[in-house]
């Protein structure tokens, strides 16, 4: 199972009045002078510089939970080889450790050589081992440059990995096994289609609900379109999706075609890779799910 450190005992900071502070579950909480935890902080226990300080440390730290999922979303979806010594580094960071541990990590230069993030050490001569529990269960060490972090898609086997993880117990904060995956089409369709409009002619009541569920799957919003961008093969690949959302956020909106660009050039559907595609048809989806749905007479 997933190493889980035992939680510490917190730390209290003492403030005015006999009050003390500390930061618990992404929150601060207060104690009074007896040692009961209250349900609130007192008002004038917010105007003290304790907590004034303790507020501008949980944003720094909410940020950088963020900025680091972010940034590991970013290693997956470019399929940007990791320098180990990276990961070396900050592996000592809980938050960073958080998002990491228990990914599947591939060696850059064999891909073979695979397993479930568990741990990593540096020695005193610089090198970095990479401890994981490999796709057959045990227990082994890689030692690689550097690591790759596999979109699921390109993954064998996926729904073995995912019945195989949850043997094991594994948690993975990043959703790399439960990602929503859509493989491209077999046979692939002809060279002459460009877009697909299996999710298009979706109504939303108003255009800002369409750009609020886009957003909240983490899409970018310009011109009308939903847009993800993705590195495939060493080149930018962006799937637009339409939602109507460009001048009247307050009007009804009409969705239209996905199609993918590649390095700002249309191309055929053919021709988009398996991780383009994916994610492509992952965010329509998502987006197409939002949509108003009008009750039937017979309902």
């Amino acid at each position: 199972m997933s190493a889980t450190a035992e939680a510490a005992e917190p730390t209290w900071i003492d403030v005015t009045g006999g009050y003390a502070l500390t930061i618990d579950d992404g929150a601060i909480r207060a104690r009074n002078a007896k040692g009961k935890q209250l349900k609130s902080v007192p008002a004038k226990v917010k105007k003290t510089e304790e907590y004034l300080q303790l507020d501008s440390l949980l944003t720094w730290l909410k940020t950088h939970d963020e900025e680091c999922g972010t940034q590991v979303e970013t290693w997956l979806l470019r399929s940007l080889p990791v320098p180990s010594v990276v990961l070396a580094e900050i592996w000592r960071d809980e938050t960073w450790q958080s998002w990491l541990r228990d990914l599947i990590i591939q060696a850059a230069d064999d891909a073979s050589v695979a397993g479930f993030l568990r741990d990593v050490t540096k020695s005193d001569d610089g090198k970095v081992e990479l401890g994981v529990v490999d796709l057959d269960g045990e227990t082994r060490t890689i030692v690689a440059e550097e690591i790759l972090i596999p979109h699921p898609v390109l993954l064998d086997d996926l729904e073995d990995l995912r019945e195989f993880a949850a043997d094991l117990g594994v948690e993975q904060r990043f959703d790399q096994l439960q990602r929503a995956v859509y493989e491209r089409p077999d046979p692939l369709p002809k060279e002459s289609l460009t877009s697909l409009d299996d999710w298009s002619g979706a109504t939303f009541e108003k255009a800002r609900f369409a750009v609020n569920r886009a957003q909240s799957g983490g899409f970018i919003v310009k011109g009308g379109y939903a847009k993800a961008r993705i590195y495939e093969d060493g080149h930018l690949v962006e799937a637009s999706y339409w939602i109507d959302s460009d001048e009247h956020p307050e009007y009804e909106a009409h969705t239209g075609a996905l199609f993918w660009l590649i390095d700002g050039g249309s191309v055929s559907v053919r021709e988009v890779g398996p991780v383009a595609y994916s994610e492509g048809v992952r965010m329509a989806t998502h987006i197409h799910a939002g949509r108003t749905v009008e009750e039937s007479d017979d309902a």
